[in-house]
């Protein structure tokens, strides 16, 4: 479906379907890919253990059944591909040390876990790039949990406390950390959070890491830091579409960014560093509303495109 609906002015993407089970999701996919780390499925999670248990392998299992199923999708593309990647803090804040608490926890543990996620994400780009030789990768950094581990917000195991706040050089070293090791193979690389509070000035601080937001969470100030981030020529990801179905004409996702951005002083031809995209994911889409949700974002494009002309 994404490689047929998708022409050559959009970017197609290896889907996630996290409805299969546990590890076809967004941390499980991420923690049972570890590098010289083991998980195992608890009932509060997945909890870093000496050896992988059944549930890790069938989540294994699911990549490899998708890297196939991409291989036969995209034999012969060219083009830019997009992928997408548990990052470091909201794998380190949702998976657990063994005996129960977050690995963010313990910072020799996060460490380890920040070198296993850009060995395993690099190893996966790698393995896309040979299935899919013509590819231009772009590897999307999910990180829904950064703004609660920046503020101190995660509660700790017991429920009573909160884990502390991490600095904010300490989140910017671990994401330059995933980042470089992986600039060799994949040259453009986002960081997508679609959760309230996005740090938009920490991203700046990450080298040519480009950004990827639910826009309709952007309050007024945080849209000069965006405008910012435009401005010294990396790309922006809007997530102009909200996927429950209340949005139906191209109008409606392409005004209020024009809007937005005429409101924080962005040239129009800025525009060209944009794309357009759902508001946070299709998983909960039926697959019916899939091709509907393509058409829409495609229109809004056009539309964007002959305004600003």
């Amino acid at each position: 479906m994404v490689r047929d609906l998708l022409g050559e002015n959009d970017i197609p993407f290896l889907p996630e379907l996290p409805a299969r089970g546990p590890g076809a999701d967004l941390v499980g996919r991420a923690a049972t890919a570890l590098v010289g780390l083991s998980v195992d499925l608890q009932p509060s999670g997945w909890r870093l253990t000496d050896a992988a248990g059944v549930d890790a392998r069938r989540a294994r299992s699911y990549l490899r059944n998708d890297l196939d199923g991409l291989a036969e999708a995209f034999d012969g593309y060219v083009g830019p591909l997009k992928l997408q990647w548990c990052g470091p803090w909201t794998l380190a804040a949702s998976v657990e040390l063994p005996r129960g608490e977050r690995a963010l926890t313990d910072d020799g543990a996060t460490r380890d876990l920040v070198q296993s996620v850009a060995e395993s994400a690099l190893k996966h780009a790698s393995a896309v790039q040979r299935l899919v030789p013509g590819a231009e990768l772009i590897m999307q950094w999910d990180e829904p949990g950064l703004p609660a581990v920046l503020g101190g917000r995660l509660p700790t195991a017991s429920g009573y406390g909160r884990v502390r706040a991490v600095d904010q050089a300490r989140v910017v070293e671990g994401l330059e950390a995933v980042a470089s090791a992986l600039r060799a193979v994949v040259p453009h690389q986002i960081l997508h959070c679609c959760a309230p509070g996005v740090p938009v000035p920490l991203v700046r601080r990450v080298d040519d890491l480009a950004l990827a937001i639910d826009t309709s969470l952007i309050h007024t100030r945080q849209w000069d830091g965006v405008a910012e981030l435009v401005e010294s020529g990396r790309s922006l990801w809007t997530g102009v579409l909200p996927t429950d179905g209340t949005v139906t004409r191209p109008e409606q996702v392409a005004d209020p960014l024009l809007r937005a951005w005429e409101q924080v002083g962005l040239e129009s031809a800025a525009l060209e560093q944009v794309v357009l995209t759902p508001a946070c994911g299709l998983a909960s889409t039926a697959p019916r509303e899939v091709p509907r949700t393509f058409r829409l974002l495609q229109e809004a494009a056009a539309l964007l495109a002959a305004r600003t002309a």
